[in-house]
């Protein structure tokens, strides 16, 4: 699957229009979980897959290099890590942590293990 691009059509929309550009790149498996694991990086390919868990070398493979193509993780001499668009994206994304955690407890009675 090519990587989404804006003005494109991409999942959710025929248009093309960024945010959805981007939400179909973030959507795809453990493309979210990268680009948070990467937020601590650089990692190298096997620290980044240990990080990830399950996930399989050839999706890790696949979301780096999307990722890479749309400016949001790079690869260094130290590993892979995030670029100046991705950092951006991380602070983004934060509050949306914030406000899962309040919406998990309110709604779903969810209580945090914070023995992690």
């Amino acid at each position: 699957m090519p990587i989404p691009i804006p003005g494109r059509p991409v999942r959710g929309s025929k248009t093309g229009v960024p945010i959805m550009a981007l939400f179909d790149l973030l959507g795809r498996t453990w493309a979210m979980g990268v680009v948070w694991q990467l937020q601590n990086g650089p990692y190298t390919f096997r620290e980044l897959q240990e990080k990830c868990e399950s996930i399989s070398p050839t999706i890790l493979n696949s979301r780096i290099k999307e990722l890479r193509k749309a400016d949001i993780a790079e690869r260094t001499i130290r590993g892979y890590q995030l670029t100046e668009h991705g950092h951006q994206l991380i602070e983004l994304i934060r509050p949306f942590g914030e406000w899962s955690r309040k919406w998990a407890k309110e709604v779903f009675n969810y209580k945090e293990d914070n023995s992690n």
